[in-house]
């Protein structure tokens, strides 16, 4: 079993064996917030503080027959315990989080937080029922201020998938581009449905541009700087000249939407053809936007 997934289920059983969805969402944030190596990450969400992770792992948990199929997060076992296989500095956070909270859950559980990291309340439906009006300038402060027309290129490898949103919120991306071939990945919430439904949960629309990608087949033997040089030039002089459409479009979503972003997986843009791509659309008459490489 995961490590995170023994945190999660160590979390359940110290307080009392069950708990509300929101609950064990903003429970498990702070005790993310303890943790020297972060068993999740977060991101600012309808309610606040959101794992995507955490939700798939209880898909597998129950699969594996350690929750009960239910809305709630219901160990079925509870005589296993699972905070005893934990180290000895987790099970000291996990001990702190329920003195703090287990007589504070609910909204007031979503209220300490809200306050004590208001930027993950700056995407909640529900802030005005939690906090005054005094209280929500400071989640005011933390919602990205930039809004003028900016180009972005990002990669996910390396990164959750809340690391990776959270650095298109931070910077106000409002578009996602994903130029793969094939917006397929093992790596959990970076496949295409999954990503197109994270982005929209945290209000950032999402588009596959698979024209602009390189065939899998290309990508053999890179094993070095070189290699993907030659790959890359390969890409510039091959696939773009016959893309200039889905370059143009690119463009109007850039003037669309004002802060686009295109992705694929490598974290370097060095080793990714989206730096041929922001290359080449630098190119067109009448860009003006400004780059960046997140």
């Amino acid at each position: 079993m995961f490590y995170r997934r023994k945190i999660l289920l160590a979390l359940i059983e110290v307080f009392g064996g069950q708990m509300l969805s929101t609950d064990l969402q903003k429970l498990l944030f702070a005790l993310s917030n303890r943790q020297k190596k972060k068993s999740y990450h977060f991101v600012p969400y309808k309610f606040g503080s959101f794992s995507f992770q955490a939700v798939a792992d209880k898909s597998a948990l129950i699969k594996a027959g350690y929750l009960k199929n239910t809305d709630k997060w219901e160990i079925t076992n509870k005589s296993l315990s699972i905070y005893n296989l934990l180290d000895p500095s987790d099970k000291i956070a996990i001990n702190q989080i329920k003195t703090l909270y287990q007589n504070k859950l609910g909204k007031a559980l979503v209220k300490d937080l809200y306050l004590k990291y208001p930027y993950y309340a700056i995407n909640s439906e529900i802030v005005h029922e939690i906090l005054n009006a005094h209280e929500y300038l400071k989640v005011i402060e933390h919602k990205p201020k930039n809004f003028e027309t900016a180009f972005f290129t990002i990669g996910y490898e390396g990164i959750s998938l809340e690391e990776f949103l959270n650095k298109l919120i931070q910077n106000n991306v409002r578009l996602l581009c994903d130029v793969r071939k094939n917006a397929l990945s093992k790596k959990y919430g970076f496949s295409k449905n999954q990503l197109k439904n994270a982005c929209a949960g945290v209000h950032i629309t999402y588009v596959h541009l698979p024209d602009l990608g390189i065939p899998s087949e290309e990508r053999q033997n890179l094993d070095n700087q070189d290699n993907y040089d030659e790959l890359f030039t390969w890409y510039e002089e091959t696939i773009l000249p016959k893309q200039k459409e889905k370059l143009k479009e690119l463009f109007l979503l850039t003037r669309q939407y004002e802060r686009v972003a295109i992705t694929c997986f490598e974290s370097c843009v060095n080793q990714c053809h989206r730096g041929r791509v922001s290359k080449i659309i630098q190119q067109l008459p009448g860009w003006n936007i400004p780059v960046y490489h997140l």
